[in-house]
């Protein structure tokens, strides 16, 4: 049975296809199939093990009750709208039209699939940061554009502003930056935001900015690129409720972008999901006008468990970063001997009874070696349970 190119293309982009062209199952999925098997405990994958605000809860349950369960309008409902509108003038002083700049998706990643559909065409450079969210290869993949990258060097993990001027050209079509970052926790600071903003303008790009993690920043600011001058008129902005309210299985996300570009990602969007979770979005909408103090708390308290963790994995022998927000903390396994993060997680569970994930996962091929014996570990958990996978990894330093 034959599949197609562009399949094919995608696949390759997110590493999914052995030389053979057979189909593998990501590092993700196996790390946390391993994890089940073992009965490790998971701090490979990005969720939270709690439920997020009970009032978010409760009003979609309400919603369910109230027979909202049948298809929303195909840009989102207009409660939801209206609140991500509310959310950009609040926080960010942005003042968005709900009817005209807001789009509602199945989650940030069909946000990001269905804007680089609608804007690379075949050849166009995409510019990302590297290491980078898997999905970004696939999509720049299935849209046959160009993945360029600027390496985030480890242990910093920041960019070094020559390197990104020399990869944004006239063949750039996007600059897709994602601040805070996934895997590093790296957040972006004005001057690469304004450098960035800059070469848009200089090679006509859009910029695309994934901001999923933007209430969990720990001491840093997180700066909006769309608030920066020049910028928003060629900015779609990403994000979601999934993270910020512990409900990444609900897959609300949205995107904030000019008419005319989110009118392009709407015809290619309402071919992906053409809509998304109904009752869940007046929920969403409601966490959106939860207080300040909502968005100061979680952001502490997960700053807490950043430090709970990464206690525990220097005692265990680990040389550890300091991520700046997100969920995710990055370890060096090799002063423990481990000079092969892929060897290293697939032994883990049983070494100590806990999952990881390598961070070439998050790198292509040719980048491998500058990340080989480097782990990602989440620290979005109980904090229990984190004491408890910081007591097991404390075997390793005994292995």
């Amino acid at each position: 049975m034959s599949v197609s190119g562009s399949w094919v293309r995608a696949a390759r982009g997110a590493m999914l296809l052995s030389d053979d062209g057979e189909l593998r199952p990501t590092i993700f999925a196996e790390m946390s199939a391993l994890a089940a098997r073992t009965g490790a405990i998971n701090l490979g994958q990005g969720y939270p093990d709690e439920d997020g605000p009970r009032a978010v809860l409760e009003a979609a349950k309400r919603a369910i009750d109230e027979g909202l369960n049948q298809y929303p309008p195909g840009r989102g409902m207009p409660v939801l709208l209206e609140a991500i509108a509310n959310h950009q003038q609040r926080f960010y002083g942005l003042r968005v039209d709900p009817e005209r700049e807001v789009l509602v998706t199945t989650g940030a990643t069909e946000a990001i699939a269905a804007t680089l559909l609608a804007l690379v065409d075949a050849g166009d450079e995409v510019v990302t940061f590297e290491p980078f969210y898997d999905s970004y290869a696939a999509m720049i993949a299935l849209a046959g554009g160009v993945h360029v990258t600027v390496a985030l060097p480890a242990p910093a993990f920041r960019p070094d502003l020559d390197r990104l001027r020399a990869a944004v050209t006239d063949r750039t079509r996007v600059i897709l930056i994602n601040s805070p970052h996934n895997p590093t926790g790296t957040v972006l600071d004005r001057e690469a935001l304004e450098l960035i903003v800059e070469l848009a303008h200089r090679h006509d790009a859009i910029i695309v900015t994934d901001e999923v993690y933007e209430h969990l920043v720990f001491g840093v600011e997180h700066i909006p690129i769309s608030t920066l001058p020049g910028a928003r008129e060629r900015t779609v902005t990403i994000s979601s409720g999934g993270k910020t309210f512990s409900t990444t299985g609900w897959k609300i996300g949205w995107l904030i972008a000019p008419p005319e570009l989110l009118d392009a990602i709407l015809a290619v969007k309402q071919f992906l999901s053409y809509v998304s979770g109904a009752p869940f979005q007046p929920a969403i909408a409601t966490g959106l006008g939860l207080p300040d103090s909502y968005f100061a708390d979680a952001a502490a308290a997960l700053a807490v468990k950043r430090e709970l963790l990464g206690s525990g994995l220097r005692r265990a022998g680990f040389e550890v970063s300091r991520p700046d927000g997100s969920y995710f903390i990055i370890a060096d396994a090799a002063p423990l001997g481990f000079i092969d993060a892929v060897e290293f997680c697939r032994r883990l569970p049983q070494l100590a009874g806990v999952a990881g994930i390598p961070l070439t996962a998050f790198v292509r091929p040719e980048r491998h070696a500058d990340y080989r014996s480097l782990v990602r570990f989440a620290f979005c958990k109980r904090a229990e349970v984190l004491d408890r996978a910081s007591a097991q990894l404390a075997q390793l330093r005994r292995t």
